[in-house]
């Protein structure tokens, strides 16, 4: 059983005050069972009969009579035995009535000091689950260890908020700087294609020009989404259906699918999730447009959205070639494929599952790939549903 520092130190408190309890106790007992002993040890060394010994009588009189020693043992016998009950009974009822007060003075004391580790850790837990990174807990109590760990961790708060600032700006930078030359060379290579002029040799080496430039921005964009996507989803984020994400994707996919003369099934059902649409766009297109292209000429593609287990899921199934399972792991690298395949430039760049499970594990969620036993992949995405586990 998993037990709070609180309740640790509350037992720590208590464990403490019935030892000492006890111990005292102990020595109570010792020192009684003494001063008896001394009495009893007098009445052993006093003659056959004591003279003159007071009783008194039921009618109240007193009478002078003498007593055996026989007598007078057995009646302080009896009085140690009635004593020593009752001292004992009386203590221990004085020792757990204050063990209960002191387990109840630890359990609030504990509380007390506690209670700057406790804002510590509601602030990591609100940070963690997708809240500001300018969000500080601020203690403000007298300078001691608890003080150093809180502005420890507003010290890390800050130089985080700072880091992802930071990258914040330099994918905007990046995705300017790198996209503009592209463009241009796209602009130009467009021109010199439609100039009259043209001779064969030249459209020839503009059109490997435009599928080399093609090629680029796909990895560049590629390689800025995964640097977006690669950490927690701190903002943007909302509540977005994957069934209407998926049925948006799968109606532009149209175009790349004819190409190879695949068929493209859906069974959309609602799958609400909370997390930012641009990303989860990317997901799902990255999902259906690998499936496209790792597929044979008159292939097939299932695509699947649900609600499973309070998750959103959606899934995508293709046909192709026999996937070992073995080999199923580094799909997920960067610029890793299938047979370690980093030659061909027609299936994309390599990092179309990267983002997938890049984004994924922003939203908090997971991703599986399984060989069909018929050839292709099943590759499913769960995340938390906004209708049971969201994010914030």
């Amino acid at each position: 059983m998993k037990l709070s520092v609180r309740l640790r130190l509350t037992l720590l408190y208590s464990g403490i005050f019935f030892v000492v309890g006890l111990l005292l106790l102990g020595i109570s007992y010792m020192i009684v069972r003494g001063i008896l002993d001394d009495t009893r040890l007098r009445l052993q060394a006093a003659p056959e009969f004591v003279p003159n010994h007071v009783i008194l009588e039921p009618s109240g009189k007193l009478v002078l009579v003498n007593v055996s020693r026989r007598d007078m043992l057995n009646a302080q016998q009896n009085y140690e035995q009635a004593t020593m009950a009752r001292f004992l009974l009386q203590a221990g009822l004085v020792v757990t009535l204050l063990g209960v007060l002191a387990t109840t003075a630890g359990w609030v004391l504990s509380g007390r000091v506690l209670r700057p580790l406790y804002q510590v850790t509601d602030t990591a837990r609100r940070v963690a689950n997708g809240h500001n990174l300018n969000e500080r807990i601020a203690y403000s109590g007298s300078h001691h260890d608890v003080k150093d760990l809180a502005d420890t961790f507003d010290l890390m708060l800050a130089r985080l908020a700072h880091a992802f600032d930071v990258q914040k700006r330099f994918v905007a930078n990046a995705s300017h700087e790198l996209r503009t030359p592209l463009t241009i060379n796209r602009t130009l290579v467009d021109v010199a294609l439609r100039r009259p002029d043209a001779t064969p040799d030249t459209q020839r080496l503009g059109e490997s020009l435009l599928v080399v430039n093609t090629r680029h921005e796909r990895l560049i964009d590629g390689l800025l989404t995964l640097a977006e996507s690669d950490r927690p989803v701190l903002e943007r984020h909302q509540s977005v259906d994957l069934a209407e994400v998926a049925s948006y994707v799968v109606d532009h996919a149209g175009e790349e699918s004819d190409a190879k003369a695949i068929v493209l099934h859906q069974a959309l059902a609602s799958a609400p999730a909370k997390g930012d649409p641009i990303l989860l766009e990317r997901l799902v297109q990255n999902l259906v447009e690998n499936a496209i292209r790792h597929n044979v000429q008159g292939g097939e593609v299932w695509v699947t959205t649900r609600l499973s287990d309070g998750e959103a899921e959606v899934s995508v199934a293709n046909t192709g070639p026999i996937v070992p399972a073995y080999d199923l792991e580094a799909i997920f690298e960067p610029f890793r494929r299938l047979r370690t395949d980093r030659v061909r430039s027609d299936r994309g760049t390599g990092l179309g599952l990267s983002i997938v499970r890049a984004t994924a594990q922003a939203h908090k969620g997971t991703v599986v790939a399984e060989p069909r036993e018929e050839g292709g992949l099943t590759v499913t995405v769960r995340l938390p549903s906004s209708a049971s586990s969201p994010l914030s």
